[in-house]
């Protein structure tokens, strides 16, 4: 499939992605301002009830006519540990008595949900479905073809991308090192899937057809335009959007991008107890050295909810998972049509 066959298979004029980003940065205003500005807009819902999921579906539908695309996690929930949780709840208690919160209590191991939010899914059929930390089963898959529901699945190496090309998805998300935010990482380690993207590219389309979507510190019309030319069929971007007005990142994470001048960003399980890119603070600080007291995910990310959801409200950005991927120092305010009209400046027009 050629890249202007996958735009048309999407309905999208241009090849331009937002990235699904669960939790507070990803809105449904924002989702339908990139799609009505004629790119493909995302929700992530991995964080959400059913009832939270369908509500937000209907609500990217009540704001736009064009095609979306909704996100789970198909993966990766932690379902037994033996890690003592004192140490890390006696860390995030430091934290808690900072903000004048109660003492944190341990959050049980979560369920993987995303058997019931994916029927949520089968029963809206939003236009596009991507997945990511796993794969859904060759059931769910047959079922979401069945509704005639775009597929696409993300890969950080090419042994991924060749088990999402076996179980037949429309088209591949290459997700970089340079990624901000969690590592869609399923089928190795992490330290293994840190490949580069425009390496990662190469490796995925040496012997997979499949059309590939370049993710992973894209920010400006050149970063696209070399992503294109590279063989990709299209771009996703998570970190340009953040700062959009549409975003419902916290003032200080906007703040935060728009302020940073150089790279600072690190690989951390600190607050999710999954791998991911974001700016450094003084949180991923406080856990460096004793990351073998992080919790899995999702038991991590529950921990320490509280704690970045209060000190997201007082503006302390030391606080929060502030996820930025390798290009955050070329961050822009703008609105996000806007922002896609920035980033078509330098593509060639290809037939």
């Amino acid at each position: 499939m050629t890249a202007q066959a996958l735009l048309r298979r999407l309905g999208i004029e241009h090849p331009i992605l937002l990235a699904p980003m669960a939790g507070s940065g990803g809105t449904p205003e924002l989702a339908a301002a990139v799609s009505n500005a004629g790119g493909l807009g995302a929700w992530g819902g991995a964080y959400a009830k059913p009832d939270e999921l369908a509500a937000a579906i209907r609500k990217i539908r009540q704001l736009t006519a064009r095609p979306f695309n909704i996100n789970l996690f198909a993966g990766g929930y932690a379902t037994d540990h033996g890690i003592d949780p004192q140490p890390m709840l006696e860390i995030v208690a430091q934290v808690h008595a900072e903000l004048g919160l109660p003492a944190p209590s341990l959050p049980p191991l979560a369920e993987n949900p995303f058997a019931a939010q994916l029927e949520v899914v089968l029963e809206e059929r939003p236009p596009v479905f991507s997945f990511t930390f796993g794969v859904p089963s060759a059931a769910q898959m047959a079922a979401l073809k069945q509704r005639d529901i775009i597929v696409i699945g993300t890969a950080t190496t090419a042994a991924e991308a060749r088990v999402l090309a076996q179980l037949g998805v429309d088209a591949i998300v290459a997700q970089g090192a340079e990624a901000g935010a969690h590592r869609g990482t399923f089928a190795a380690s992490f330290e293994e899937s840190m490949v580069p993207l425009t390496r990662l590219m190469r490796d995925i389309r040496a012997d997979i057809t499949v059309p590939v979507i370049a993710s992973g510190g894209i920010m400006d019309a050149r970063d696209v335009a070399g992503c294109l030319n590279e063989g990709a069929a299209a771009v996703q971007l998570g970190t340009a959007f953040l700062p959009c007005p549409e975003s419902g990142a916290p003032p200080v994470h906007k703040q935060a991008l728009l302020a940073a001048k150089e790279d600072t960003t690190v690989i951390t399980r600190a607050f999710s107890g999954r791998p991911a890119r974001g700016l450094s603070n003084r949180f991923i600080a406080m856990v460096a050295g004793k990351e073998g007291a992080i919790l899995p995910f999702r038991q991590q990310n529950d921990l320490t909810r509280p704690m970045r959801n209060a000190a997201g409200l007082k503006g302390i950005a030391d606080l929060i998972s502030l996820w930025a991927g390798q290009g955050v120092a070329r961050s822009r305010a703008m609105p996000a049509a806007d922002l896609v009209a920035a980033l078509l400046e330098e593509i060639p027009v290809r037939q």
